[in-house]
């Protein structure tokens, strides 16, 4: 029982770890006093570099362990060897939580859901909408990956804002209806206006690929549908964009 509550408190504390790659968002990374460093990994085939010794030396000041690795298990970790320079940087984010932490201490919630999004210049504006406006939880599909260049999109907010990463997203909306969530996808087809709709306490939005839009097995599953009315013959928004519509909306809405 004790090696169960164990091995259970381990996996909620990996949870939340957030592994950033890159000699640049490392060091800006250390020097945040706000953020939790776990643990710091470096490459041993690392040449010597200015920039290496400050990231060693803010690890130090810090008391962040350090690691060394070779350039293949240094990639593992980093999990993107092209752009990692050898150097990936563990981050504790209590800002990542699961989908049953989340239902369990929300009577009431507005959720995105990003379904097939990829850009990250898209996925860092959405988490900066979503964290100024009315938002209180993302949720990514586990095989986005956090870059470098989505935490720079996000201007640091990634940090602040409750993100739940599903591992099966089709299961993770099945369980938000059965905590009465309503769901809606964003359509440019929808007759209903997002402006018009009378919205429950729970709310699930559900935004779709850049080109392709909602995939067919989560837009089935969804209860509504609804549409940013648009002028002037334009088909569409930037998903970012509409986004921060949907982040801005005012609670009585």
């Amino acid at each position: 029982m004790k090696d169960s509550k164990e091995y259970l408190a381990k996996r909620a504390f990996f949870d939340k770890i957030l592994t950033i790659y890159g000699r640049n968002s490392v060091v800006e990374a250390l020097r945040d006093d706000s953020l939790e460093i776990y643990k710091l990994h470096l490459s041993t085939s690392n040449q010597k570099a200015p920039v290496l010794d400050d990231i060693e030396t803010l690890a130090k000041s810090r008391g962040v362990e350090v690691a060394y690795h070779d350039k293949k298990a240094l990639s593992r970790i980093s999990k993107n060897a092209k752009q990692d320079q050898g150097v990936a940087l563990d981050i504790v984010l209590d800002s990542f939580i699961d989908e049953d932490e989340f239902i369990n201490t929300h009577d009431r919630y507005r959720v995105l859901i990003l379904d097939g999004v990829n850009n990250p210049q898209n996925i860092g504006m959405i988490i900066r909408s979503a964290t100024a406006g009315n938002i209180d939880a993302i949720i990514l599909s586990k095989s986005i990956s956090i870059s470098p260049l989505i935490i720079k999109a996000s201007v640091g907010t990634l940090f602040r804002m409750p993100i739940i990463k599903s591992k099966n997203l089709l299961l993770s909306i099945e369980k938000f209806k059965s905590d009465g969530a309503t769901t809606y996808t964003l359509s440019s087809h929808a007759k209903n206006s997002y402006l018009d709709e009378n919205y429950s306490s729970k709310v699930l939005f559900v935004l779709g690929n850049e080109s392709s839009g909602v995939t067919k097995e989560i837009d089935n599953i969804c209860d509504k549908s609804i549409a940013i009315p648009m002028r002037r013959g334009v088909e569409s928004l930037n998903v970012a964009v509409s986004a921060s519509l949907l982040a801005f909306m005012p609670d009585s809405l």
